[in-house]
């Protein structure tokens, strides 16, 4: 964490402004720059993210965690695999190109000016009883927390809307939504299973929209982008880990959103992808939310118990085998030997 200069204090106590040499801001990697960067990030944090859940529900690593058990998985679903695949994938070329485009109209990130608008704070706008070591951590890193906390908002306002239109005017839920919902268990591939003119609406332009009304640097784009992706993977990851932190930090999790992807509850919990205040407000939001989590451990504390038997019984079964193929591989040496 940055500390304040030894001569800060004196620094913002001058009435002679500070002297400011503005450069351009070093990237973080050298040779791409930070606007190309935060284009890229969140298209790799998807799939790196995704992958993650798709190697633990592959090799059954997490049963007892497990939202719905595998076999819902595979029935109920009605896109393949090879569907979501392509559609996320298409969305992500539409993103990086979308992305790129705007980039290439962002002014060059400049350093160099952050002392002279802390003078500016101290001089002109904040009391005097304001410590100054508060100024110093309020504008490197309070400023940037205060800009992202509102473009999360800014996120769920415009995504709890346009979904819930999506819902409720059934030309746009036949032509665009219902597509996303194919997914009756949703998966992490899933994530952004979408009509692209939807995933452009609603995720590329919503987020991007934020990210511009709050002013965001490349920066702290590349955060808001590479969160809201995870936290979106995350939400239709289909565990409910009491160990993730996107779903103790956030009321709007894995759980919550499953109720909106079942047949009595997809009028119900619009909200995504981070908190829940649109639903309360609006009386969205399924009524029986505790319940629901509740019963739905139990059921996934029964479908563990089942795996754990299927598990045993396949064990003892190739532990039988085996032991059949040995008696064999015996039986046979007798023979050969009997022979010669």
């Amino acid at each position: 964490m940055l500390a304040p200069p030894q001569n800060f204090s004196t620094m913002l106590a001058s009435p002679m402004e500070p002297l400011s040499l503005v450069i351009k801001k070093e990237d973080l990697i050298p040779g791409i720059s930070d606007g190309v960067l935060a284009i890229l990030s969140p298209v790799i944090a998807y799939w790196t993210y995704a992958t993650f859940f798709h190697i633990i529900d592959v090799y059954e690593l997490a049963e007892k965690y497990r939202i719905h058990p595998s076999e819902e998985e595979e029935s109920r679903n009605k896109a393949s695999l090879a569907e979501v695949l392509w559609d996320v994938a298409l969305q992500h070329v539409i993103q990086t190109i979308v992305g790129y485009c705007v980039y290439r109209y962002d002014d060059v990130p400049t350093t160099g000016h952050e002392l002279h608008s802390m003078w500016n704070w101290r001089q002109n706008i904040l009391p005097a009883f304001i410590p100054d070591s508060f100024i110093w951590y309020a504008y490197i890193y309070g400023w940037s927390a205060l800009r992202l906390s509102i473009a999360l908002c800014i996120i769920d306002t415009w995504q709890y809307w346009l979904h819930r239109l999506m819902h409720t005017n059934k030309t746009l839920y036949r032509r665009f939504h219902s597509r996303h919902h194919r997914l009756y268990v949703p998966y992490s591939y899933g994530a952004l299973y979408n009509d692209p003119v939807e995933g452009f609406l609603l995720d590329t332009a919503g987020t991007g929209l934020a990210a511009i009304v709050t002013a965001l640097s490349p920066r702290e784009s590349l955060i808001l982008y590479t969160f809201a992706t995870m936290k979106t993977v995350d939400d239709h990851c289909g565990y409910r880990f009491p160990f993730d932190p996107f779903q103790m930090l956030f009321p709007n999790n894995a759980l919550y959103h499953d109720i909106h992807h079942q047949n009595w509850g997809f009028r119900s919990n619009y909200s995504q992808p981070f908190f829940t205040f649109w639903d309360k407000l609006t009386n969205t939001q399924y009524q029986f939310v505790s319940e629901y989590q509740d019963q739905q451990k139990q059921i996934t504390l029964t479908k563990y118990k089942e795996f754990l038997e299927r598990r045993k019984q396949k064990k003892a079964g190739n532990m039988a085998k085996s032991s059949s193929v040995e008696s064999d591989s015996l039986d046979l040496q007798d023979e050969t030997k009997k022979l010669q």
